[in-house]
């Protein structure tokens, strides 16, 4: 579990890093059609995984929903970052990973039960809470 937990951090962190790059070098080059281009793409793609979802039962189900909302969420907001990049929007980025990697993380431990579930969805609560406080930590210290 402190695995996973440093990983996400550091994954975190790491695409905060490269979009404050992105956001204070280059302009985009992202056209509005482009952006709309996008957007549909990612609407399909979470179709498609929500479909894919509709073969599970139970928690399982549940867990791929999850995850199918996840990545969508964060897929615009990536997408919205690399359209107007901001500091604002790389925190967005940032805080969308957050969100969904405990959104998951909560459904996964649906499939626990007493002490264990209790000491996972904490897990999970903190894992996300320092997120979000790096996350902001880092947009602060950019600027």
């Amino acid at each position: 579990m402190i695995k996973t937990n440093i990983a996400l951090i550091t994954a975190a962190l790491s695409l905060v890093f490269s979009m404050n790059v992105l956001a204070e070098g280059t302009s985009t080059s992202m056209t509005k059609d482009d952006y709309k281009a996008g957007k549909a793409r990612i609407e399909g793609e979470y179709k498609s995984a929500k479909a894919t979802c509709g073969n599970l039962s139970g928690n399982a189900k549940d867990i791929c929903k999850a995850e199918a909302k996840g990545k969508e969420e964060v897929a615009e907001a990536e997408l919205k970052a690399n359209y107007k990049p901001s500091k604002k929007a790389t925190y967005e980025v940032s805080e969308a990973k957050a969100k969904a990697d405990y959104k998951v993380a909560k459904e996964k431990c649906d499939d626990l039960s007493g002490d264990a579930k209790s000491t996972c969805t904490k897990d999970a609560k903190n894992t996300y809470k320092r997120a979000k406080e790096d996350a902001k930590a880092t947009m602060k210290a950019a600027g």
